[in-house]
């Protein structure tokens, strides 16, 4: 066994460990920095298939962006994990099974797939002018329309979620931005003049008829 084949090997292990210690962890920031720990561990198996775009890509997006802002949800949420743990060992029978028929399938899939397949040959031109430059040439080429088509979907998905976040509702306090943008210092501000205030002195008690003066 060599080096890298070494390095795939444990590589795999860690991103077992880390992928079943996601969904066993009973506190949700343990389970999310393993999830981080899973993602480094695929990275560094797609650097050794030579696929470093995929890899820088995966620590970048999921890892830099996604997985902190999930830490920042379940931070800020304080979710209480007992109530939702409730009726867990009662779904387990059936959890179980479904789990285990994916992965029998995903077994029977793959190894049906990679059986008696030659890996292709390495391309001379990505060879010479590295991975990344040669897949940003093919994606910007020969898939130029699937791209284009890719990003209109996201930028009505944007639309969209835009559109719904700042819909009216009665518990949420909105503030039009034309209305910002036309306002007047006058507007924020003003002054009103008051007069002096003058305290009245107290009036003395009337006696009642009958008392004496002191």
């Amino acid at each position: 066994m060599d080096v890298k084949t070494g390095l795939f090997y444990l590589f795999s292990a860690g991103l077992l460990f880390a992928a079943f210690r996601v969904i066993t962890a009973r506190n949700p920031v343990y389970a999310a920095l393993y999830l981080v720990l899973a993602f480094f561990q695929a990275a560094a198996v797609w650097i050794l298939l030579k696929a470093e775009f995929l890899a820088i890509t995966l620590v970048l997006v999921y890892v830099g962006a996604v997985m902190v802002l999930f830490l920042f949800v379940v931070m800020m949420l304080d979710v209480n994990t007992t109530e939702m743990r409730q009726g867990f060992w009662s779904h387990f029978p059936l959890a179980g099974f479904v789990g285990t028929l994916i992965a029998l399938e995903m077994a029977l899939v793959l190894l049906g797939g990679f059986r008696g397949v030659q890996p292709p040959a390495p391309d001379a031109i990505a060879l010479k002018m590295g991975n990344t430059r040669a897949l940003g040439i093919d994606v910007y080429t020969n898939y130029l329309y699937p791209l284009q088509v890719a990003a209109v979907l996201l930028l009505v998905a944007i639309i969209a979620a835009i559109a719904l976040t700042l819909r009216k509702r009665k518990d949420s306090k909105s503030i039009d931005p034309s209305e910002q943008v036309r306002v007047k210092a006058g507007d924020r501000l003003r002054i009103v003049k008051l007069g002096a205030t003058v305290v009245e002195p107290t009036p003395e008690p009337v006696p009642a008829a009958g008392e004496a003066k002191a």
